[in-house]
């Protein structure tokens, strides 16, 4: 495990597409794309801990209450969007201004990735929890599509707290751990990672690096492009295995 603790990233998940790695082998990814993510500032907690403050996706000040624009004009920011903490190290500190690029993750390597899945209401609970439900034909009289008994008689007499009942669906916090970094478009800020992610298209997610996975060569604190560097450089793809077996002379 690494003994370092970089910061994360905040972005926006922009939709779903399909990829093609070295052996021709189609992967699909979900692309995410960094917008204006900028530390705010270096945030020292009470029990010792440092934690770092991001924000992203610049905001016009006519859309925001006096209060808040005075509080980003303090820090001699742009109006932010969304906004986010991050501990880290002592040695991950970043100064509070610098803007982070998609190219802080390496391609190829493990991230956890915090968003809100899609919400899709009031749903019932054969839809909400997988419930098997009634018979759908023989024996079954307006029970097709019940949840069953939710208690008892005079005792407890009441519902028990948890019970799976209809109710909202989706719109909760989830964490999908170790997605591979698939690719990084350095040059637009994009970030291809293999699997799915959740949330809906425009909705914001965050990214870390995996805590259950073993990370090789990172830029730590963060990667900055160098004066002159070619970014189109970094578009990459990392090697793959070949899913294809070889074809064997007979």
């Amino acid at each position: 495990m690494a003994s370092f603790l970089r910061t994360g990233l905040i972005a926006v998940k922009k939709g779903v597409t399909a990829t093609f790695d070295t052996f021709g082998a189609r992967v699909c990814t979900t692309v995410l794309q960094v917008q204006d993510c900028q530390v705010m500032q270096v945030l020292n907690k009470p029990d010792g801990r440092v934690a770092l403050q991001l924000g992203a996706v610049n905001r016009k000040p006519k859309n925001l209450y006096a209060s808040q624009v005075a509080q980003f004009e303090k820090l001699g920011l742009n109006p932010k969007q969304y906004v986010k903490e991050f501990y880290v190290s002592e040695d991950c500190v970043i100064p509070a201004g610098t803007e982070l690029l998609a190219r802080h993750f390496n391609p190829g390597q493990l991230v956890d990735v915090t968003g809100w899945t899609v919400g899709k209401g009031f749903a019932g609970a054969m839809k909400r929890w997988n419930f098997k439900g009634g018979p759908a034909s023989h024996g079954s009289s307006k029970f097709h599509r019940g949840l069953g008994s939710t208690g008892n008689r005079k005792q407890p007499g009441r519902v028990f707290k948890g019970k799976k009942m209809p109710g909202r669906l989706g719109n909760e916090k989830d964490t999908q751990l170790n997605l591979e970094v698939f690719r990084v478009d350095a040059l637009h800020n994009l970030i291809f990672l293999r699997g799915a992610v959740p949330g809906h298209t425009n909705s914001v997610v965050f990214i870390r690096d995996a805590v259950k996975a073993k990370h090789g060569d990172l830029p730590v604190p963060t990667w900055t492009p160098e004066e002159g560097q070619d970014l189109m450089e970094f578009d990459l793809a990392p090697p793959s295995r070949n899913i294809f077996k070889p074809i064997t002379q007979r």
